[in-house]
């Protein structure tokens, strides 16, 4: 078929996620290489959005294409009751990186989501309590438990979901749910809000809380100092699992191994996906203290999954993490930081619309406002309409580089492999976007 022919081909016969299917005209992608993405048309696109936070390696990296190429020629199957090499290896590789005193272990899964869930069974299993405890504007996966688990609308269709599940507010400085602009009041009242809603649920019913170090696609908020040991703080008060959900922010996204090790705080359970295959397989974990995972070594572990541990997809993820340790890719995020924040804000200082600029590591986003004093957004959170935001993400193609984002939000998240030069052409080809949005909007 022609490039025309796969584009009706598609559009006929694939549901493509979170769009309304007969407005979609997104670019036929057919090939990947370093920090660039191709498309039937032979046009390039810097791929500033790493896939979806997740080719961390960027497209194609020639190591971990090999391992699969190599695993396929020996074994594509084994189901998860068989032990397994590739399986071994990388659950050691990972066991290495846990922050715990004690060892751990990982149990595999195929994506975040499901790590999510079943994070959430296992610490129902070891605490004998049923609630989970997350936080609105957090993204957990969209499954039925998962969307439960998720605080914004990608939630409401999951409703009324699983049982046990109650949301709080969290800090988010440029638009304070606790109504001060003062970082350090903020964390108070997010706390005292936080253990109130403990103490109303009834803290010994409360089996974990589930947070991301990083809100992710909900704006990469960062949350001010302080409150993430805070969380951890009234966690081990009432005998609470702490579960971070590293999906977006681990393996060098952050500017370090995992978002919690850049931000200072130790959970009991890491929920991880994405990074740790560089998307190139469906790949996702729980990783547990061994305090936790020793309980069983003699009770049932009442999770399993087909795909569990699947070995195309751990011979990648072993590659995958040779590849992060050779060319020192879990810091190398703190150099693109650098590049990420001068350059974005001298956007800001150009463009009125954009509100503010967030982030750390190769992990940022823009927050886009009709008016910076009053702080509108651009485009409601959660609204119907996305206004000019779809012809903004059209130009930046025209313009050469791709991202996306949600509603007021644009993620700039690019691969750890990421040049000086490739990312100055990513931020001009975002100023000629803007300049186009500004009159527009």
């Amino acid at each position: 078929m022609n490039a025309n022919e796969l584009r009706e081909t598609h559009a006929h016969h694939v549901l493509t996620p979170w769009g309304v299917q007969g407005t979609l005209n997104p670019p036929m992608i057919v090939r990947g290489a370093g920090s660039f993405l191709y498309d039937s048309d032979g046009s390039r696109y810097l791929d500033l959005a790493s896939g979806l936070i997740s080719v961390n390696l960027g497209h194609s990296h020639p190591k971990v294409v090999n391992a699969i190429q190599d695993q396929a020629t020996r074994l594509c199957y084994a189901a998860p009751s068989f032990f397994n090499d590739a399986r071994a290896e990388l659950a050691a590789e990972l066991t290495k990186l846990m922050p715990w005193n004690e060892s751990g272990r990982v149990f595999f899964t195929t994506g975040g989501a499901e790590a999510n869930e079943d994070a959430v069974k296992m610490v129902r299993m070891v605490t004998g309590r049923a609630k989970i405890l997350t936080a609105y504007r957090s993204f957990h996966g969209s499954a039925p438990g998962a969307g439960t688990l998720t605080g914004e609308n990608r939630r409401w269709v999951n409703e009324p979901g699983i049982p046990n599940v109650v949301h709080f507010w969290t800090p988010y400085p440029y638009r304070s749910p606790f109504h001060t602009d003062d970082p350090k009041v903020e964390v108070e009242r997010a706390l005292e809000h936080l253990e109130l809603v403990v103490n109303y649920e009834n803290s010994s019913s409360i089996a974990a809380i589930l947070l991301e170090p990083v809100v992710g696609s909900n704006g990469v908020i960062v949350y001010p100092e302080g409150y993430l040991q805070g969380v951890r703080d009234i966690c081990d008060r009432y005998g609470i699992m702490l579960i971070a959900d590293e999906v977006m922010t681990g393996f060098g996204r952050t500017g370090s191994v995992f978002g919690h090790t850049r931000l200072g705080f130790v959970p009991d359970l890491i929920t991880f996906a994405k990074g740790v295959t560089s998307s190139y397989l469906p790949l996702g974990g729980v990783m547990v203290r061994e305090s936790l995972a020793s309980y069983f070594d003699d009770h049932a572990l009442m999770c399993g999954h087909t795909y569990s541990g699947h070995p195309m997809s751990v011979a990648a993820g072993v590659a995958t993490l040779r590849v992060y340790r050779e060319e020192g890719l879990y810091e190398r995020g703190r150099e693109i930081e650098s590049w990420l924040r001068a350059g974005l804000e001298e956007l800001q200082r150009k463009h009125p619309v954009i509100g503010e600029v967030r982030g750390l590591g190769s992990f940022f986003a823009l927050e886009l406002v009709k008016d910076r004093a009053t702080r509108e957004p651009l485009v409601e959170w959660q609204g119907k309409s996305q206004g000019p935001m779809p012809a903004f993400y059209s130009e930046l193609r025209k313009r050469g580089a791709h991202t996306f984002g949600r509603y007021n939000v644009v993620m700039v998240a690019p691969p750890l492999t990421v040049t000086r030069a490739e990312l100055d052409e990513g931020l001009r080809a975002l100023d000629g976007a803007f300049a186009s949005l500004t009159v527009t909007a």
